[in-house]
């Protein structure tokens, strides 16, 4: 694979745009089961950087809304990454 033309859509797993259309065109046609297996928004970001990404692109594919596929989707906190140094003894404030 030529790695100027891979498109990343999960940076945290290294989840490419190749990977999601693979599994789809293999018979997964439940969007929580194409996460599960890819492992789409179980990193750091907790989907926040790729949630919405995957779910454009098996909306697309599969034919469905959107909204159906991500409406049982909400992001944890934190919003924003906090360094772990405010979580030890002596961090910074």
């Amino acid at each position: 694979m030529d790695r100027e033309k891979v498109t990343i859509i999960c940076r945290c797993n290294d989840v490419t745009l190749e990977d999601i259309l693979k599994a789809i065109e293999s018979g997964i046609d439940d969007f929580e089961l194409l996460r599960k297996k890819l492992k789409i928004g179980f990193g750091p970001c907790q989907g926040r950087g790729c949630l919405v990404i995957a779910g454009r692109l098996f909306a697309r594919k599969t034919g469905r809304n959107l909204g159906e596929i991500i409406s049982n989707y909400t992001f944890r906190p934190p919003l924003v990454p906090i360094p772990v140094k405010y979580f030890t003894r002596g961090g910074e404030k």
